[in-house]
C-alpha cells in the first residue's frame, strides 16, 4: 500500500488508523487535571479507537520560546 503524506487540515491533527491507514475522527476530548487533554479518535472504516493525550498548548515550550524574545517598539 503506498505511503500516503501526513498533512494537517484542521487545528487538531487527525491520526490514521493503525489497521487501514484512513483518517480517523475525534470522538471525545477530555480535560485532565493538569491541563492537558485526552483525545479519543475513531476510524469510520474499521471502528479502531485510539487516545492520546495532548499537553495544554498555551504552557508548552514552544509558546515561551516565541514569547521569550517580545519586546516593546522602539
Amino acid at each position: 500500500m503506498p505511503q500516503l503524506p501526513d498533512v494537517p487540515l484542521s487545528a487538531i491533527e487527525r491520526p490514521r488508523c493503525g489497521r487501514c491507514q484512513a483518517r480517523m475522527t475525534l470522538a471525545r476530548i477530555a480535560p485532565l487535571a493538569d491541563g492537558s487533554e485526552k483525545r479519543t479518535f475513531e476510524c469510520p472504516k474499521c471502528d479502531a479507537v485510539e487516545t492520546t493525550t495532548v499537553a495544554d498548548p498555551l504552557k508548552s515550550e514552544t509558546v515561551a520560546r516565541l514569547t521569550a524574545n517580545v519586546r516593546p517598539p522602539v
